[in-house]
């Protein structure tokens, strides 16, 4: 069974628009389980009920941003070895720099077509 069969991506962005592009590019690949957050507060409810192995979440979020995400979840147990890819439309270097000093395995800056969204998620998890 393929990768994209089996693989949980759980997709964090507060703007219905930006999700809704994001879970088509990865249907489009062949990922079967998807689920959604518009905030990273519901985003970590979510998976701790629900774990998924890979986060996509964008960064400029109101409450709590993508790398305040990503803190939180390198800092629980249950969640520290989740792949997290971060989308930003500002991709300065010091949002990267500290993204990858929290732990972040990968991101993507906005806009991007789907061919660029499955080469960075395969750097992350591997061939879909």
């Amino acid at each position: 069974m393929a990768l994209r069969d089996q693989i949980r991506i759980m997709v964090v962005d507060d703007m219905s628009t930006s999700r809704g592009l994001i879970v088509q590019s990865l249907e489009a690949l062949g990922v079967r389980h998807i689920t959604t957050a518009a905030d990273g507060a519901t985003a970590l409810t979510l998976l701790a009920k629900n774990p998924a192995h890979l986060v996509i979440s964008d960064y400029n979020m109101p409450n709590m941003d993508g790398l305040k995400l990503l803190h939180s979840l390198r800092s629980q147990a249950r969640t520290k070895g989740v792949g997290f890819i971060l989308i930003t439309g500002r991709s300065e270097q010091q949002i990267v720099d500290y993204g990858r000093k929290l732990g972040m395995n990968n991101y993507l800056k906005k806009p991007f077509e789907s061919v660029q969204l499955r080469k960075c998620i395969e750097t992350v998890v591997g061939p879909l």
